[in-house]
This record gives structure tokens, sequence and C-alpha cells, in this order.
């Protein structure tokens, strides 16, 4: 491994470089320059730590060079602290429209409250608690997409060189069905709510929204004014198949909204703005309670419930689940069938009248 160095355009500094070879790349930088003639003290001692620090990088490129292929690795490529790990993973692995790895991140620094966990503390049994932190404080399949992000980043690590064994490896995401069916609005209610006022209107508006588009409040919450251009809707969520984002067409409904809310001025001032100010998701599930009670709705509502009554409501029409789908931001339509379905009849006495009923029952039927 050689050291090579050249001077700047001045003529004052040395610039430092990893000397691999005259082919394109071969030449990387080490970020590193010294004075060529130091004029003081600070500058002088520049030099010598710099020197120093050289000597250092060095003798790690030495060891990296020398460490291919042999299945050992250098102490300097591992990081002290997990955390620092799991940041590192969730930057380098992070995709636009799922925030699965940087909330399972999230939730790990909560369960864990510290700021320094050594790869020695990552066993078996703190998979387990950590499993047991997230089914405790999550329902649906939240603790298993949560869970399995982890894993992601234990097994890296392991193949990393940090464990002989991926301690999660016996450890099973599970996700933690609900033991409540989620209560939708049927068609009735969406137009009680069209012309109930509520006493918040940004939080009526914004819920409004999401019954018309099945957006959910976190995007809701962070919609901008240029995703939106005319009657379109350009989400954050990306297709995989296109990497292309996901385009909505809106409802009337929702269009007017928008005219309600829009600023004046030109777009290109207000491009950035958020559409909605709304507040944090239980002040605004606490006025929707509140605005249920004023529509004579006598449902448990949450924001939540506007997605899945948009759902069910596109499915009632028969709308295929696959179209469904995709409105929703799903790659399948798994969610569709299994979460975002009707589990109760609307009308029991309805379907059950469908069934076979003659004119008349035979004599053995009557009193």
């Amino acid at each position: 491994m050689n050291i090579g160095r050249r001077k700047n355009a001045k003529g004052d500094k040395y610039l430092y470089y990893y000397d691999n070879g005259r082919g394109k790349g071969q030449r990387p930088s080490m970020g590193l320059f010294l004075y060529v003639k130091p004029q003081n003290a600070a500058e002088k001692q520049h030099n010598i730590e710099t020197k120093a620090l050289i000597d250092v990088k060095k003798g790690q490129a030495i060891l990296d060079q020398q460490s291919v292929g042999t299945g050992f690795i250098p102490q300097h490529k591992f990081k002290a602290n997990f955390l620092d790990y799991y940041a590192d993973y969730v930057e380098k692995n992070k995709r636009k429209g799922n925030r699965h790895l940087q909330n399972s991140f999230t939730q790990f620094k909560i369960f864990i409250n510290k700021s320094f966990v050594a790869p020695i503390e990552i066993t078996e049994n703190l998979a387990k608690r950590f499993r047991r932190f997230l089914l405790d404080h999550f329902t649906g399949d939240t603790p298993m997409n949560y869970f399995s992000r982890f894993k992601w980043v234990v097994n890296a690590a392991t193949s990393d060189g940090y464990f002989r064994e991926a301690p999660t490896e016996k450890v099973a995401a599970r996700a933690n069905p609900s033991k409540h069916l989620k209560e939708l609005l049927e068609v009735e209610e969406y137009f009680a709510l069209l012309k109930t006022p509520c006493s918040n209107q940004q939080v009526q508006f914004g819920f409004l929204f999401t019954c018309y588009t099945g957006v959910r409040w976190c995007d809701v919450e962070d919609l901008r004014w240029h995703q939106l251009n005319g009657n379109k809707l350009t989400t954050r969520i990306i297709q995989h198949k296109t990497g292309l984002p996901v385009m909505l067409y809106l409802h009337p409904v929702a269009m007017a909204i928008l005219n309600v809310l829009r600023p004046t001025g030109t777009e290109e001032e207000y491009a950035g703005q958020k559409v909605f100010a709304l507040p944090g998701q239980d002040a605004c599930n606490k006025i929707l309670a509140e605005w249920m009670r004023t529509a004579g709705i006598n449902k448990h509502i949450t924001w939540s419930c506007g997605r899945l009554s948009f759902s069910i409501l596109l499915q009632d029409q028969r709308v295929d689940d696959a179209t469904v789908a995709y409105l929703m931001g799903h790659a399948t339509t798994k969610q569709v069938s299994k979460n975002y379905k009707r589990h109760r009849p609307k009308d029991q006495t309805s379907t059950i009248h469908l069934l076979p009923l003659p004119k008349q029952l035979p004599p053995i039927f009557s009193n």
C-alpha cells in the first residue's frame, strides 16, 4: 500500500492520496493535507498530528488489503456502539415511502433507553424482550414488521463479523392481531360528517381528505402543495415494479377541501408549505371523538378508520381488490383481503332475506 502526495493549485499544501495504481479511481483522496512551509506554531502542530494520522490510516489500509479473502476483519472496521451500526444500516438501506426500518430503529432506542449498546449485549434474550416490547405497544402486523427489520440489522452485523451466529436466529417475528374489530363509516355517516361542524376545521378537512383518498394520517399531516397537480396527488409511496410514486386522482369532495385551503399567491410561493395544519395524532383522535358525538355517530372512530372506510366502501361498489390495493399504496392485495375488508355485514336482515323463500310456506310450517 503506497501513499502519494501532490501540491495543490496554490502550491502551499501537500494533498495526500492512496496510490493503488494509475487507472481511473485508483488514487482516492485521504482527505488530509500538510503545509509545505508552516508559518506558525499552529500549522507546525497540524503537520505533526496529520503525519501521525497518515501513518495510522496507512496501517489500516494495509490491514484491509492483507485481510481480503482471509475471513479476518480488522478491528477498526467495527463500530463499538451497536446503535451506530444500526443507524448506519438504516441510512444505507432506507427506502422512500417505507418507514418500517427507520421506525424499528426508533422503537429499539426507546426500548433500550441508553445511548451506548455494545454488540456483546445483543443476545437472544434481549431480542425476545424487544419482541415483547413491540407486541405490548403495537397491534396488527406492525410489531412483526419492526422486529423483522431488527433481524435484518442483526443478520447484517453477523455477516460483518460482529457475531459468530445471529442472536435473533431462533426468535421469530410475530404479528399481534387486534382483539377488537376497527369501526368504519358507512355512506350515510359520510354525509353526516360533511354537514356537521367540527371544533377544529383543519382536523375536519384532514380526516375527510383521508376518507376520500385513503391516505394515512402521517401522509396527510406532511402533505405539501407541490404534491398536488390539478386533480392528481403524487404520494410518497413508491411502486415496487416501476419505481415511480403512486398517483391518485382526487374525488370532488377532496378537491373542494383543497380549494378552500389553497393559500393566496403563486404556486411557487407556497409549493413547499403543508396543506393541513394538524395537531398531534392523539389530539386529532380526541377531536374526532367529539365530532362523532356531535354528528350522532355512536362509534369509536380514529383517523385510521377513515382509511378502512375508504377501502370498504369501494369494495361495496365491487371495485376489485387489485385496484383498491393500488389506491392504498399496497404492492399486493394481501392487506386488502386480510385487514381492509368488511368483517361484519352492513344489514344482516337484508342479507338473510336473500336466501330462498317461497311465496307460501307448506302447511307443515303453520300452527
